[in-house]
């Protein structure tokens, strides 16, 4: 087996790969406004309600027109999986494994096209598209060694007379709920971390971003995915979320998106439907208000820039994004002007060109929340870069950096979600630590100290799954750096660790007695 390295960025410094990608946005223009049916057991279906994808750059702009599931066509979807979970479940390991690598391979050669197709339908600038389709590629390349690695169980303890064997077996059907910030890497890495281990899926993705999940789905049939493994089924999550969730023949949902919708789905997958034999397994990462401590012991220049990138890479838009920074006093002054000095520098706009740092936020609901928490951080701190926004063309809000704020104002708590950072001061670096865990989520933070002894307190205290020291609190890589928070962040299934694979099976134990 190859050893995992993951997949390289691009320098888009080098002029073939820029020509390459202005190649790539090209043909995706070459085929935006089109119709994508369903697919559901390898069958093309259309129906008259469609989703429509636009443009968050250009607001008119129509992406694709893709049919909407009913609750009758989620039903049969239901179906056709269970049909094919009968076979797919004994299909060897490897070469589930290798759908996954061929996969892998299809998506490299179409890198730039898909980036290309992630800057029109999801405003994701030149770097953030191929970080995320290079993430895509990477959780195919690591899930797929990783299914060969536990194939053949642990090993466990026999006596004599005896032999003891420890098996994973795969769980039955999944929901996976996919997200539109990562809307190809997180949307591919669930639903390949489900196929692989032998269950089959009903993909319903972010009705912002379907296209590229239908342009996935279209890669797995190409890479020998037999039909009815995986359906795309997207919806309303009224509609169809709820139902599928709800369904007495699903084992489990893989969701990736907000709080309140996490916690909701964890709810309904509590409650025990009729006919339904197990316990429904959820499998959420729900969201985050990642914070960056900056100590008076710390490269000041690294700590404003690791802010900034952090806080406004594709307009703040990541659960993992730092939405606040806490300094402590002694260098306070220093690294807020300097943020304010960096944020002023970003150019923003349309994603296509390339010269733009930042671009826009994914709709006019998230535009309208976004602009709401302005106005409530005018109130609440000292606007020192930022504050404007523009919907005429696209949805565009400038990067914002709030300083002075109250640890326990609202723009320090809430998820924004969005290029809004809040700066609290702190007396010293154990203030710092309190201030960045009065937080009810978990998920990543970054300590910027040279003090050793300050680094190994965060260790043990900053209370988050992802912990980042001496860099920004973003950017975390499959197979490097496991992702997952704590408390209101999620179950901390660790996406792209050594773990994430086995949320997806049963263990099962036989003795045979010799």
């Amino acid at each position: 087996m190859i050893p995992y390295k993951h997949e390289p960025f691009t320098d888009f410094s080098q002029e073939a790969n820029y020509n390459a990608y202005l190649e790539a946005l090209n043909k995706v223009e070459s085929y935006l406004g089109q119709d994508y049916p369903l697919i559901i057991g390898g069958e093309r279906i259309t129906t008259e309600d469609k989703i429509i994808s636009y443009n968050p750059a250009k607001k008119t702009q129509v992406i694709g027109r893709v049919s909407k599931a009913s609750r009758e066509l989620a039903e049969k979807a239901m179906q056709v999986a269970d049909e094919t979970f009968k076979t797919w479940k004994k299909v060897d390991p490897a070469i589930r494994a290798d759908v996954l690598f061929k996969a892998a391979a299809i998506i490299r050669r179409r890198k730039h096209e898909f980036s290309a197709l992630l800057t029109k339908e999801a405003g994701k600038p030149w770097n953030e598209a191929d970080a995320d389709t290079a993430e895509a590629i990477d959780f195919l390349e690591y899930y797929g060694r990783q299914m060969l690695r536990i194939k053949d169980g642990q090993p466990v303890e026999s006596r004599p007379g005896e032999y003891n064997r420890y098996d994973y077996i795969p769980l039955g059907i999944g929901i996976v709920i996919s997200p539109w910030n990562f809307p190809f890497a997180i949307m591919a890495g669930t639903t390949v971390a489900a196929l692989v281990t032998g269950n089959t899926v009903l993909l319903k993705p972010a009705s912002t971003t379907p296209v590229v999940a239908y342009k996935f789905i279209e890669v797995l049939e190409e890479a020998g995915l037999p039909a009815g493994a995986v359906n795309y089924v997207p919806g309303s999550g009224a509609e169809v979320g709820d139902y599928l969730v709800d369904h007495p023949k699903t084992r489990f949902i893989s969701f990736t998106g907000s709080r309140d919708v996490g916690l909701r789905i964890n709810q309904r997958a509590a409650t025990h439907n009729e006919g339904q034999i197990w316990i429904k397994r959820v499998i959420a990462e729900m969201g985050g208000k990642d914070t960056i401590v900056v100590d008076k012991e710390a490269d000041l220049e690294l700590a404003a820039q690791s802010i900034v990138k952090s806080a406004f890479g594709f307009s703040g838009q990541k659960c993992s994004a730092c939405s606040r920074a806490v300094i402590v006093e002694d260098v306070y002054d220093t690294v807020v002007n300097r943020v304010a000095e960096l944020t002023n520098e970003l150019t923003i706009g349309d994603p296509a060109d390339n010269s733009n740092f930042m671009a826009t936020v994914i709709d006019q609901a998230a535009f309208n929340k976004i602009t709401e928490y302005i106005e409530i951080g005018k109130k609440e701190g000292r606007l020192v870069a930022g504050g404007t926004a523009d919907d005429s063309v696209g949805y565009f809000i400038n990067p914002t950096v709030f300083a002075d704020v109250d640890p326990s104002a609202r723009i320090m708590k809430e998820e924004i979600f969005g290029p809004v950072v809040a700066i609290a001061k702190a007396k010293d670096f154990d203030e710092a630590i309190e201030i960045a865990n009065d937080t009810e989520y978990g998920l990543t933070g970054a300590v910027i100290t040279n003090n050793r002894m300050n680094l190994e307190k965060a260790r043990e205290d900053f209370h988050v799954g992802n912990l980042y020291f001496n860099r920004g609190c973003t950017g975390a890589i499959v197979g490097y750096q496991p992702f997952g928070g704590f408390n209101m962040s999620g179950t901390d299934s660790k996406a792209g660790g050594p773990d994430y694979l086995q949320l997806h099976m049963q263990a099962k134990t036989t003795s045979e007695m010799l």
